[in-house]
Order: C-alpha cells, then sequence, then structure tokens
C-alpha cells in the first residue's frame, strides 16, 4: 500500500531519516512507534507531501485516497452531522451533482449512489458520532458551538467515516476520554483499509495493530504483530547482537594479538598479514545500548495521617449556585488506588477540584485532616505555562531557598539536562513539559496525588517509568485516564462519574469497557431510529426516500439490543441468587451477605425497568411488522 525507499531527510540541524526504507502491506493496521522527537510527525509530513525529502521516496497507488486528522474542525455553522456527511466527498458531489446532472446521467449516478450504499451514510455517522460521545441533540448543532477539544473529535469522526486507502493518525486517543478511547479501539479493529497510527498508548497498539514500524537511529524496522510482539522480538534481537558483539570482540582481540606478536617475525610475516585483512574484515560492532529513560520523582508523605484521609457525606458540589455532582457518599483512606472513570462532561474534574480544595461543597459534609497536603496534576496546566518561561526560572520559584546546584541537579533527576535547563518552554516537547510539571506537583511529597491525564505527552517508556514511581508512592492516589494499561495496573478501586453523582463502580476494568461499547451500540441506534439528519443543503439527498418513522429495521435492531441487556441482567441477578442460597455465606461473613443482597436489590430494579423496555420494543417491532 505505501512504500518507503531510501528516504533521506535533514532537517534544524540533525538527520531524522538516513536510508529509510519500509513497506506498508495493503490493509494493515500499523502502529509507529519511537522515543519523543524521533521523527514520527516529520514522517507523517513527509507521506502528506507537506515536507519534501532529501533522498530516496515515498510512493503508493494512484488511485489510493490518503487522509490525515486534523487538528481540530473548524467552527462553522454548519451541523455537525452535514459536516461528517461532506467528509465523504465523493458522495457529497454526486449528490451535488444530481440537481444539474442531464437526464441520461442521473441512471449512472443513482447506479454509483447505491454502491457506495449512500443511503446508509446518515446511520453510519451517526453511529461513528455517537460513539465518540456526541448525543442526538448535538447532531443538528452547528460545529461553532462545540470546544476546541470536541472539534478534535469531529475530525476524527470524519477522517473514520470518509474511509480513505490509507488513513494516518497522531495520537488519536490525547484528546479522547477513556471511553472514546475503547470505542475508537474497537473501530480501528474493523475498519477496511491500511492504518497508520502514532500513539503511546500500549493498548491501542496492542489491540487494534497488527504490525509496529519502529523509528530508530534514524532508520525504519516494521515488526508483524502487535506492541508486545514487537517488544519481545526487538528484546530477542538485542539478545542475539550482545552475544554476536562478544563473539566478534573475542575474535578481533585473538587475532589483535596475534598480529602484534608475530608482524615482525619473518616466518610468521605473511600469516599476521593474512589475519591483519581478516581483521579489517570483520563487521563493526552494533551498538545495543538501551536507550535511557528518566524516572519520576514522586517522594511519599513523611508519615500517615488517621484514617478516613477523606470523608464524603451526602455532599453537594458545583459551580456558582449550580449543582454539578450531588448526594456524594465516599470515603478514602491513605493506602488507597482510585481510578475515577466516567464520560466527558460527567463531573470528573469537578470531583478533582473538590479534592484538590479547588471548590467547597454546597450542602453535606467533606471532612479530611487540616495538615493532608495534595498534590494535583491536570491537564489544562500544559497548556496555561508561560511560553517564555524556562525550567530553571519555574524551579528556582518552586524551590526560592535552595542553592542553584541543587536547582540544576533536581531538573537533571527529572529527565531535564543542561541543555534543555534553559530553553524557553515553547521549545520544549510536550513530553518535557509534562515531565517537569508532574514531578513539581509531587514535589513536597503530598498525602494525597490527583492525576488528570498525566500521559498525553509521554511516550511509552516515561509511562512505564510513572507507573514504577506510582508503585512505589505511599501516598493515595485519584487517577483520571484514558491509558488503560496504567488504570488497570495502577488503580484497585473504581469510582463512576454518572448521572450527577459519583459513586463506586461494581467490576474491573474489563467490565467497564464491556459497558461502554453495549452503551455505544445501543446510543449508536438510536439516532438513526428516532431522528432524520439536517439535510446539508437545500435538497441534500433527493435520490433517499425516508424512511417510515415505525420501519421494521431499526424496530428490530433496538429489540435485539433490549434482549441483550435484558439477558445480561437476569444472568447477573441469578448469579447473586446462587451466591445468596448458599447458608454458610450468612454464618462466615454476614457483611458480604449484606453487600450481595444490597446489590441483587439494585440490579433487581434494572432488571425490572429492562423487562418493560423489552415489551416496548417488542409491541412496536410486532406492530411495524404487522
Amino acid at each position: 500500500m505505501l512504500r518507503i525507499s531510501e528516504l533521506t531527510y535533514d532537517a534544524w540541524g540533525r538527520r531524522f531519516f538516513d536510508r529509510a526504507s519500509a513497506s506498508l502491506p495493503v490493509g494493515a493496521k500499523v502502529g509507529l512507534v519511537g522515543r519523543n522527537g524521533i521523527g514520527k510527525t516529520t514522517l507523517f509530513k513527509l507521506i502528506l507531501g507537506q515536507l519534501h525529502e532529501g533522498g530516496g521516496e515515498i510512493t503508493w497507488p494512484k488511485a489510493a485516497r490518503i487522509a490525515a486528522v486534523d487538528q481540530e474542525h473548524p467552527a462553522t455553522p454548519v451541523s455537525l452531522i452535514d459536516t461528517i456527511l461532506a467528509a465523504d466527498v465523493e458522495r457529497a458531489e454526486l449528490t451535488a451533482s444530481l440537481e444539474t446532472a442531464d437526464p441520461e446521467d442521473l441512471g449512472d449516478i443513482y447506479a454509483r449512489l447505491i454502491e457506495i450504499d449512500a443511503d446508509a451514510a446518515p446511520s453510519r455517522a451517526a453511529e461513528i458520532l455517537a460513539g465518540l460521545g456526541f448525543s442526538t441533540e448535538d447532531l443538528a448543532r452547528p460545529m461553532a458551538e462545540f470546544s476546541g477539544g470536541w472539534r478534535m473529535r469531529v475530525a476524527l469522526a470524519a477522517a473514520l467515516f470518509a474511509q480513505p486507502d490509507l488513513l494516518l493518525l497522531d495520537e488519536p486517543t490525547n484528546y479522547l476520554d477513556l471511553e472514546g478511547a475503547l470505542w475508537l479501539e474497537a473501530r480501528l479493529q474493523k475498519y477496511p483499509h491500511t492504518t497508520l497510527i502514532i500513539s503511546h498508548d500500549r493498548d491501542l497498539l496492542n489491540n487494534a495493530c497488527d504490525h509496529i514500524l519502529h523509528i530508530t537511529k534514524a532508520r525504519l524496522e516494521l515488526y508483524t504483530g502487535n506492541y508486545e510482539d514487537f517488544e519481545r522480538m526487538r528484546d530477542e534481537k538485542a539478545r542475539l547482537m550482545a552475544a554476536s558483539n562478544v563473539k566478534i570482540e573475542a575474535k578481533r582481540a585473538h587475532m589483535q594479538a596475534f598480529v602484534d606478536r608475530f608482524r615482525a617475525k619473518a616466518s610468521k610475516a605473511a600469516q599476521a598479514q593474512s589475519r591483519l585483512k581478516m581483521l579489517q574484515k570483520l563487521p563493526p560492532v552494533s551498538d545495543v545500548a538501551a536507550e535511557h529513560t528518566a524516572p519520576f520523582s514522586l517522594p511519599s508523605p513523611p508519615r500517615p495521617l488517621p484514617p478516613p484521609l477523606i470523608r464524603l457525606e451526602k455532599a453537594i458540589v458545583g459551580y456558582g449556585d449550580k449543582p454539578v455532582l450531588r448526594n456524594i457518599n465516599l470515603r478514602m483512606d491513605i493506602d488507597d488506588r482510585i481510578g475515577l472513570l466516567g464520560v466527558n462532561g460527567a463531573g470528573k474534574s469537578t470531583f478533582a477540584k473538590l479534592i484538590a480544595g479547588a471548590l467547597k461543597v454546597m450542602e453535606g459534609e467533606f471532612f479530611h485532616n487540616g495538615k493532608m497536603k495534595v498534590g494535583w496534576f491536570h491537564q489544562h496546566q500544559i497548556e496555561a505555562m508561560d511560553p517564555t518561561d524556562t525550567a530553571l526560572e519555574i524551579i528556582r520559584r518552586a524551590m526560592p531557598d535552595a542553592s542553584e546546584n541543587s536547582r540544576r541537579s533536581r531538573l537533571a533527576q527529572w529527565g531535564l539536562g543542561f541543555d534543555k535547563q534553559e530553553t524557553t518552554v515553547a521549545n520544549l516537547s510536550g513530553g518535557e513539559r509534562a515531565r517537569l510539571l508532574l514531578n513539581l506537583v509531587a514535589m513536597d511529597a503530598p498525602h494525597v496525588l490527583i492525576l488528570d491525564e498525566p500521559t498525553n505527552h509521554l511516550d511509552i517508556d516515561s509511562r512505564r517509568a510513572l507507573l514504577d514511581a506510582l508503585n512505589e508512592f505511599d501516598g493515595a492516589v485519584i487517577l483520571i485516564t484514558h491509558d488503560r494499561s496504567l488504570m488497570e495496573l495502577v488503580a484497585d478501586r473504581l469510582w463512576l462519574a454518572a448521572d450527577g453523582t459519583v459513586k463506586p463502580f461494581e467490576g474491573d476494568m474489563d467490565a467497564y469497557a464491556k459497558f461502554v461499547l453495549d452503551r455505544a451500540r445501543v446510543a449508536a441506534r438510536a439516532p438513526a431510529q428516532n431522528r432524520e439528519p439536517a439535510p446539508a443543503k437545500a435538497a441534500a439527498e433527493p435520490y433517499v426516500k425516508p424512511a417510515p418513522k415505525a420501519a421494521p429495521g431499526p424496530l428490530k435492531r433496538k429489540l435485539e439490543a433490549a434482549e441483550e441487556v435484558l439477558a445480561r441482567l437476569t444472568k447477573q441477578v441469578e448469579e447473586l441468587d446462587l451466591a445468596l442460597s448458599d447458608p454458610k455465606l450468612y454464618s462466615t461473613d454476614p457483611k458480604k451477605a449484606g453487600e450481595i443482597g444490597d446489590r441483587r436489590d439494585r440490579l433487581a430494579e434494572k432488571l425490572d425497568q429492562a423487562e418493560a423496555d423489552w415489551m416496548a420494543a417488542a409491541e412496536a417491532y410486532e406492530a411495524a411488522a404487522a
């Protein structure tokens, strides 16, 4: 699909690619990986023609369509659904041509529209938008009403809808929440064409990619398999290379000793000269030294505080007189690792602000020890940094009484060497800025560390270093992240922000992933069956007959979804009933028995509602079918 041959590219005083070559198979899902600053985004720009190679060439089939996701979609007056529909250029052009086409050409146009399944385009667009977190009401809203973060999602939705032959995605999960990242992972698995993805998200690289393209030492190396396969093959390659190097060095030393010993002896001169020629032909020793990743410094609090660290009882929090979260009843102790789940806008950041002390409860009780220190990192801190500041100036303010040598030493420990310490923030990479802020917020050994999307700008090795530091940290942690791997390896309890409150989530990350994808599938069906999309222009789709409001197809899908929910809840209730039927449970662990009983009651209420939904869906479908 894409062939890169002998690519050479120099810029900004360094060589990014030196006779690099690779060939991407048709339909492959390829993860593009490498250290921060190695040239991943530069390669994208070379492929798109935004930069021009100094040598070699990049080729692909002439008819192939190549597209990348813009940083964000422009704020236009066009509605969301029409913006996405317009991304399929062929469909939009064919639809527009119907008004001016000659009568003898209409048959061909209609045939092509049927061939590309143009009739299903609105429902397909609505499905993608629902998966990325947009509601049914959002479909008719103009683009100008969405924030920059949501317009980034629109750009991603437009690219997925257009289905180019080669789709280039640069860190697509950075502006998604965990729910959006899970949906995107599932979507890319089914994407019908070739995809090249820059990502530091291990789960995305493991679950959505079947090839890994590694940039190292200005070369390209293509591996078959996902990221775990790549790591295993790379480690094995390094091991074999190291063993080969040992043999080459031993052979070199042996030959050199012979040459040095007998070069002056006439009887051995010919043999020594022969050894010298063999010595010159030995392959050079390859560099297998591992690239160093600076650790994170997250000092633990010097002494623990008495439990509970935090207790919330019937707490209400919001802004001004407008509540965002109500009836919060939670407790956190010094050794808790909380993973905070929930879609964007559900109140995760509001809850983090409450714990950090940036918001006060409007009603209810928020108990915490007066000596409790909180370290709070949130993603907007990076955007708010003064671009003219330097790392050294920032740490001078944070450590006013320390010596200059101490400040520089601290920055070096954080991975900012001497050459970076007086570089302005504007010229630091996103990963370097994130490192600086993460270490700064933890510098005073807080009792609670709140991390809101800490991995957005970190490469895979830096994410592993952060994981190691968090597991060594002795305080409490509240983690908000779309990085599922980090969430699974750090959090021992999950809280869910939803329906205007925060409460414990019963289940692990696998259960939550299934919950998210099930909800996305149900939400994706709703727009298609409940509303007709707004026309892109006057007479936008004259060839499509409006579907009757009670079309059997959508109602059948709704019935199937209701059946799935009903079956899942019925099974869960049966499992709890089986647990409650054990007499030993009440004598050995009455507390657990009570918890299971409460959970069974809550599920029973959901089951009643699911049965009612199923009955309504069945009646509607039977009426439409009749």
